[in-house]
C-alpha cells in the first residue's frame, strides 16, 4: 500500500462537479477515504478536500482533473505526512510548552525543528526538550537587521509553517509575504474585539462577561488575518485581571492546537480575508 494523498481543490462552481471529480477518481483506480465539500454562495467558489489511499502519480491526476474543472482552478495533491514549523515565541511559556509536551509525545503530527525568541528566557526549557532555540536579540539589533537575521535562520530549515506562540513582534509586509498564508498567531482575545496589545487589560476594565481567543492566518493588517478557530468561556465581576489572564492562557493553548490541527491536516482553505475549514 503506497502513501495517502490529500487532493484540495478551489474553482469557480459549476453543475455537476462533484460527479466529474468522481469520475476521474474512479477512471485512474483511486480509493477514497475522506470527502468534503462546500461552496461559498456569495463568491460562486468550490471547496473540496478529499482523502485518498494508495500510490498515485500525481502530476497526471492533477492534469485530469485540470481537465474537467473550471478554468483557473486550484488543485493540490499533497503526500500525508508531517509538516515541518518553527515557533516563535517571546517569553510567556505557555503556549510554547504546550506544543513542545504534543510534540514529545506524538501528538502534534507536525515536526519542530526550532525555537527562535526575541528574549533568551524560554531556551532552557527548549533544549531540555531536545529542541534548538535560537537567540535572536531585539531591540539589541535594529528592525531591520533583527528580521534579516530571523529570516537567515528560518531559511536554513525550509520549514512548512511558521507559529507565532505569544511572538510580540509585529512583522513586517516584506517578512509576511515570504510566507504567504503560512505564518499561524495565536491572539489573546475574541477577535476583532481588543486587538493589538493587552487585550486582557483592556478588557477587565471594560467590564466584558466573556474572554476568548483567536488563532489566525497573518497578513498585514494586525490582528485581522483570515480566522481559523475561536473559543470563549464566560468571566464575571469575581474575576480579578490575574484570574482573567490564567483562564485565558488555558483558551489560548486550545484554540492554537485546534487551528494547527486544520492546517497540519490541509483542512484550511483561504477566500478572501476568512478561512473555510473542512473539518
Amino acid at each position: 500500500m503506497g502513501q495517502n494523498h490529500v487532493v484540495r481543490i478551489q474553482c469557480v462552481d459549476k453543475k455537476g462537479l462533484i460527479a466529474q471529480i468522481t469520475g476521474i477518481l474512479f477512471e485512474n483506480n483511486h480509493n477514497v477515504l475522506v470527502m468534503k465539500e462546500f461552496v461559498e454562495q456569495s463568491t460562486n467558489t468550490f471547496f473540496a478536500r478529499l482523502e485518498l489511499s494508495g500510490q498515485l502519480n500525481a502530476s497526471h491526476l492533477e492534469l485530469a482533473l485540470k481537465k474537467i474543472l473550471p478554468a483557473e482552478a486550484e488543485v493540490s495533491i499533497i503526500p500525508v505526512r508531517k509538516k515541518k514549523i518553527i515557533i516563535l515565541v517571546t517569553r510567556e511559556h505557555h503556549c510554547l510548552s504546550d506544543l513542545v509536551v504534543r510534540f514529545h509525545f506524538n501528538e502534534l503530527h507536525a515536526e519542530i525543528q526550532a525555537v527562535i525568541g526575541n528574549h533568551a528566557d524560554l531556551r532552557t526549557f527548549t533544549e531540555k526538550m531536545g529542541i534548538p532555540f535560537h537567540h535572536i536579540p531585539y531591540p539589541a539589533l535594529n528592525a531591520k537587521e533583527y528580521e534579516s537575521s530571523v529570516l537567515r535562520t528560518i531559511e536554513d530549515y525550509a520549514p512548512d509553517y511558521l507559529v507565532l506562540a505569544k511572538y510580540m513582534r509585529i512583522l513586517s509586509p516584506s517578512f509576511v509575504s515570504r510566507f504567504k498564508n503560512r505564518i499561524i498567531n495565536i491572539h489573546h482575545s475574541f477577535l476583532p474585539a481588543f486587538k493589538g496589545a493587552n487585550p486582557y487589560k483592556r478588557a477587565f476594565e471594560r467590564g466584558v462577561k466573556i474572554i476568548g481567543a483567536t488563532a489566525h492566518i497573518v497578513n498585514n493588517d494586525l490582528d485581522e488575518g483570515p480566522i481559523i478557530a475561536q473559543q470563549t468561556i464566560g468571566i464575571d465581576h469575581e474575576h480579578e485581571l490575574s484570574d482573567m489572564i490564567e483562564a485565558g492562557h488555558e483558551i489560548e493553548k486550545s484554540v492554537l492546537a485546534k487551528a494547527l490541527q486544520h492546517i497540519l491536516e490541509d483542512r484550511v482553505f483561504v477566500s478572501g480575508n476568512k478561512t473555510i475549514v473542512l473539518d
